[in-house]
């Protein structure tokens, strides 16, 4: 019996992502999520009987204290003044 896809409405972000939902959520290929979840840079997923799913909000405040950006102070994208 094949699964029912369920679409959620466009302003309803879904909490729990897929692998492949959680790499391109940080804009990266699925194998570079991978090693981010081995070294620790990407929460590990929550186990949901036989699925993985990552937390979408676990794995945007890990995506915060990566280095760079604005709150690293400083980088090649700081205008000089």
């Amino acid at each position: 019996m094949p699964r029912r896809q369920i679409d959620l409405p466009p302003t309803l972000v879904p909490i729990g992502l897929s692998r492949i939902e959680a790499a391109a959520f940080i804009g990266v290929g699925a194998s570079l999520f991978d090693e981010m979840v081995k070294d620790g840079r990407m929460p590990r997923p929550k186990a949901i009987n036989s699925r993985t799913v990552w937390d979408r909000r676990a794995v945007e405040r890990a995506f915060d204290l990566l280095p760079g950006g604005s709150d690293d102070g400083g980088g090649e994208w700081d205008v000089e003044t």
